[in-house]
């Protein structure tokens, strides 16, 4: 039996960091031989709120950083399709018609879109179409691989939401074309920036990166957030919400330690130090067999933007398919160029 497919990605913003691991690549490495997984660069989604010709000259190599990125954390190219959103011109189209299948009113019920145009400084009332329509385009990125599956963060869940509604209105008018996919919501907590501010973020400042050198990390855990009402070690620490223990559980694997320091921690008995020195070590531990993949990989030139002309021609094949599939089902075959 043909393996079911999931649809996963990101935004074409950059380089990736412990976040991305702890919210989606290590649930990527884990679904990668279960399912045929399509990995979607999503460039035009970056559009939205970035728009500059700035911003889209940096898109390019801030797709290669993201493919080495997961490359380098055990994604395998064999198993999984990595392509460029806009390299697919299918999407173009697919979108245009789930634009007829939903309305306004259902859209502008969204809160994340207010939410993403109140980080992007927009106001409401000059939101850009396309902003509004965001999730229509998440639509098309999902149903042109016909996925059957689609992981995506809480925030993003009501997107999903709208795509399912959209395969079961095209499927209601022309007949069963899209499976509806199913979402999966990680069941992982959200990784703190290193200030206890929230997310990760590069323009916050406050991100461990996947390709970050073992001095830089440790100078960052240095000087990582802690319980800031402990200003001496012999005074007792809350370790609850506390974000370098938070890194411990999600990347130091000698639990006994873990456990140690944080009876300590809580009874005034280790300095932040102590603590601090020992999550470096797990974190370049963990990241040290990424390192080795990554010098790997870019020691061959090319091989980064092989793999992404490799994924952007097995995606348009299915894309192709799809479109030929969607526009069958509603007759839009009609004056096709034919010989005479």
């Amino acid at each position: 039996m043909a393996k079911k497919r999931i649809l996963t990605g990101d935004r074409s913003t950059g380089k990736l960091h412990l976040g991305h691991y702890v919210g989606s690549i290590a649930n990527r490495l884990r679904l990668q031989d279960e399912y045929e997984m399509f990995l979607i660069i999503a460039d035009l989604h970056m559009l939205t709120t970035k728009q500059t010709r700035e911003d889209i000259a940096a898109a390019p190599q801030n797709i290669r950083d993201q493919v080495l990125d997961q490359l380098a954390a055990g994604i395998d190219p064999e198993k999984v399709t990595f392509y460029v959103q806009s390299a697919v011109k299918e999407i173009y189209q697919l979108n245009l018609i789930f634009e007829m299948l939903v309305t306004v009113p259902r859209l502008s019920r969204l809160p994340s879109l207010k939410d993403m145009a109140r980080n992007a400084h927009i106001e409401e009332d000059q939101m850009p179409f396309g902003l509004l329509g965001y999730p229509v385009l998440q639509a098309g990125d999902i149903l042109l691989p016909r996925a059957n599956l689609v992981p995506v963060g809480k925030d993003n869940e009501a997107h999903v939401e709208i795509t399912r509604e959209i395969a079961r209105r095209f499927n209601f008018l022309y007949g069963e074309v899209f499976p509806i996919p199913d979402v999966m919501v990680p069941e992982v907590g959200t990784l703190p920036g290193t200030d206890g501010q929230g997310k990760m973020s590069k323009s916050l400042g406050n991100a461990i990166w996947l390709a970050d050198d073992a001095k830089t990390v440790e100078q960052k855990v240095r000087g990582m957030y802690t319980d800031p009402n402990r200003v001496r070690a012999d005074i007792p620490g809350k370790v609850e919400g506390n974000p370098v223990f938070m890194y411990h559980d999600a990347f130091n694997p000698n639990i006994e330690e873990v456990d140690d320091l944080k009876d300590r921690y809580r009874l005034g008995k280790v300095g932040d130090v102590e603590v601090k020195r020992k999550l470096a070590a797990a974190i370049n531990n963990f990241l040290e067999p990424q390192r080795e993949r990554r010098a790997t990989f870019e020691a061959r030139p090319g091989f980064i933007d092989e793999i992404i002309h490799e994924g952007n021609r097995r995606m348009r094949a299915v894309a192709e398919e799809t479109v030929r599939m969607v526009e069958a089902a509603m007759g839009l075959t009609y004056f096709r160029d034919q010989k005479a």
